[in-house]
């Protein structure tokens, strides 16, 4: 380990306990499993299928100084996502951070264009299935206190053409996130999410060329203030933050990470 990882997890970030990454495989949630991990937090994170990349993700981790698991799970299935948390809390004991960055493809398309079969799809993965992850460990959050991290878009600032399907679900987890740090900041609860614009990884990376044409993607960068996509590393400096003692006053908040587009 070198001399900054050591004095990074050196540092008191964190608490007692884990970060669980529910999407920790992905391009981003990748990101944000090191991130964590050099700021001093033991990974928990999450993946659907691909192990190989999941076992990478451990692998990095691991030679940051960071204790880690991977667990596959789909979050739409409740009870699935039940035993997770149980089988996380008997292990770990405490969890100190919950930070939710799933991303699956999903066709842009108009409004008019959509089926109800495609809408309840979307938001049964999406915004039920976060809701699932709140109503597993929401109990265990509120005996100890600790921090949930939602990655959004940016698109619910501005609205993004054809792109119904993330935005519309992501409304309803930002709402869910609003209330959680109404409710339950008396229990030491935080809940914040970090709205995200074009970030060159994962997700966008799979849909560049296909959903995302070329011309889309010139016409976001040009009309963005900083003339450029995001970074990976970028969304995980700002979840590290709003999961960190560093943001201990912090709740009920939407940091926009999308270069100025929004503005």
């Amino acid at each position: 380990m070198s001399d900054s990882s050591q004095a990074a997890r050196s540092r008191t970030d964190f608490p007692e306990g884990v970060a669980v990454v529910i999407g920790g495989s992905g391009g981003i949630g990748s990101e944000i499993c090191k991130g964590l991990a050099e700021a001093g937090a033991n990974i928990v994170f999450t993946y659907r299928n691909n192990k190989e990349k999941a076992a990478a993700v451990s692998g990095a981790v691991l030679a940051l100084g960071g204790d880690v698991a991977s667990y596959p799970l789909a979050i739409e299935h409740e009870q699935e996502v039940n035993e997770f948390f149980t089988t996380v809390i008997q292990k770990y004991k405490k969890i100190h951070t919950i930070v939710n960055a799933t991303g699956s493809n999903i066709p842009m398309m108009f409004i008019n264009q959509l089926s109800p079969s495609k809408w309840r799809e979307v938001m049964n993965n999406d915004a039920n299935g976060f809701f699932n992850i709140v109503h597993a460990s929401l109990r265990h959050m509120r005996e100890h206190g600790g921090s949930y991290v939602v990655i959004s878009t940016a698109g619910l600032s501005r609205w993004p053409t054809r792109d119904v399907l993330s935005v519309a679900p992501k409304a309803a987890i930002d709402a869910l996130i609003t209330g959680i740090a109404r409710e339950e900041g008396k229990f030491g609860i935080r809940a914040n999410t970090v709205a995200l614009g074009l970030i060159d990884a994962g997700l966008f990376q799979r849909m560049r060329g296909n959903e995302y044409s070329e011309e889309y993607v010139e016409a976001a960068i040009r009309n963005s203030s900083l003339k450029r996509l995001g970074t990976a590393p970028e969304v995980a400096d700002a979840v590290v933050f709003f999961a960190s003692d560093r943001a201990r006053f912090v709740t009920g908040q939407t940091l926009v990470l999308d270069g100025g587009f929004s503005l």
